[in-house]
């Protein structure tokens, strides 16, 4: 369940309890710095917040669902200062700390203390019903034998506005129906899998999946001053511009996007992306 009004997920199954939180983006400010914008480090604004959440939540487990860095292919030496006191600091909290790698975590495991786990790029299962990737890439075709998936990436937010032209944006959840067929379909062809029979029928012979696949949750970023992606974007013309999106199962209608949900950090239901598209 969302923790509201955070960004961040709450996951049980037996005597375990998860704690996910995706796209920190630790060390965004260098970035900015190099273009002349100046902004204090919100690295401890932001383990104060993740503090707070495992001390109300008592988490067996806390998983990082990627981009735990914002340098993409190596690391900035804010990062290599902050991010292993990050981790630290969160060590003496949460005895299990694992990491799913995102796009921007380049050269992360030298960063890491050693009683953090980091995980496949192409995501991990819990429970054997829920599956967990970051987004940049397919998920593997086990995660396909999952009910959930759940994934962050985009930095979902939604766009509105007004008559006189102001534009405001939210973060949001988003939750769409999937086509598992079409899912597995596509995750197969990117690893030059034929499908000579149904995919659920070849997923199942080639990595002994049963598809169960049926919906997908997405993630709002747990860093708050980053940007977004708003999901209601419509294409020059009208219409949801599918082009934009970073992520290749969005982008690839492997989610139904127009009906997805689009849900506010304090849980509030704003409808579905199709109805939104035009306040964009």
């Amino acid at each position: 369940m969302p923790l509201r009004p955070f960004p961040a997920l709450f996951l049980k199954g037996g005597s375990e309890r998860v704690l996910v939180i995706s796209d920190l983006h630790l060390g965004w400010e260098v970035a900015l710095a190099e273009k002349g914008i100046h902004v204090p480090s919100q690295t401890s604004k932001i383990l104060d917040k993740i503090t707070h959440l495992i001390k109300a939540q008592k988490p067996t487990t806390l998983l990082f669902l990627g981009d735990v860095k914002h340098t993409i292919a190596t690391a900035e030496w804010e990062e290599w200062r902050d991010v292993p006191d990050f981790f630290e600091a969160l060590g003496g909290l949460v005895e299990d700390i694992r990491v799913i790698p995102g796009n921007h975590d380049g050269n992360l495991e030298p960063l890491l203390p050693e009683n953090v786990k980091l995980l496949p790029m192409n995501g991990v299962i819990l429970w054997k019903d829920t599956g967990l990737f970051h987004g940049h890439t397919w998920p593997a075709p086990e995660l396909l034998g999952c009910h959930s998936l759940i994934m962050g990436h985009v930095h979902p937010t939604v766009a509105f506005r007004d008559p006189i032209g102001f534009r405001v944006t939210r973060q949001v959840w988003v939750k769409a129906s999937c086509d598992g067929r079409r899912l597995a379909r596509l995750v197969l062809k990117n690893l030059n899998v034929k499908v000579h029979k149904e995919p659920g029928e070849t997923l199942k012979d080639r990595f002994n999946v049963k598809l169960r696949t049926s919906e997908l949750f997405v993630m709002p970023a747990f860093n708050e001053f980053l940007g977004g992606q708003p999901m209601n974007q419509k294409r020059p013309g009208g219409g949801l511009n599918y082009r934009m999106f970073i992520s290749p199962l969005l982008r690839s209608k492997g989610a139904d996007t127009q009906a997805a949900e689009l849900y506010l950090l304090d849980g509030t239901f704003l409808g579905s992306i199709s109805q939104l598209t035009a306040l964009s």
